[in-house]
């Protein structure tokens, strides 16, 4: 008799295998059966467990996000060290950057995105704490700029063609990588200390 397996652990191996399929080729182009076979289940396990593959897909940015959250602390008052530890964190996190741009490819022209409440709550804490850090109440603004701090994170992951191109890197090298994460470091302590131009 084969021992039987948790529900949890059933759970855990379907999302680790979706967040490598949907990583590599979106919702679209994922595959149940690729997922299933993966996880060593039945994919009939996914529509118990999820109910559809984009509810699946939902599941694994979920999860992404909480463990990207549970990583990075709040930007409090030193957003340069923010900026340096998400910029490493997508660097080292390459398929969260691969499912943020998957999620942006299918969600696009929609208005609210699946458990989009608790990731605008979750926002705003990083929004206030980027207030209170710099000593002002959260203003629309100060969302603006947790937003441009946020992609600039993001984009050495997210487009490193474009670093091949413009800079002449490859992009995934630990040197560039090193280098890429101390001048956007730079960029935003230039950028939080200047004064704001009215």
């Amino acid at each position: 008799m084969a021992p039987k397996v948790s529900t949890t652990a059933t759970r855990t191996a379907l999302l680790e295998a979706a967040r490598e399929e949907f990583a590599a080729y979106g919702i679209a182009g994922a595959r149940v059966d690729r997922i299933a076979e993966r996880a060593g289940v039945n994919k009939e396990r996914i529509y118990g467990h999820f109910g559809s593959k984009e509810k699946l897909f939902d599941a694994v940015i979920t999860e992404a996000l909480d463990d990207l959250t549970a990583q990075i602390a709040l930007p409090g008052k030193d957003p340069v060290d923010y900026i340096t530890r998400l910029t490493e964190y997508y660097q080292e996190h390459p398929d969260t950057v691969r499912l943020l741009m998957w999620e942006a490819l299918n969600y696009r022209g929609q208005d609210l995105l699946p458990g989009q409440e608790a990731r605008v709550e979750r926002c705003g804490r990083k929004t206030a704490s980027l207030a209170e850090g710099q000593g002002v109440e959260p203003t629309v603004d100060t969302a603006r700029t947790l937003f441009l701090l946020t992609g600039l994170a993001l984009l050495p992951s997210m487009l490193p063609q474009l670093a091949r191109i413009i800079v002449g890197d490859p992009g995934d090298s630990l040197e560039f990588r090193a280098a890429m994460r101390a001048h956007i470091a730079d960029f935003v302590a230039a950028a939080m200390t200047s004064p704001s131009q009215d």
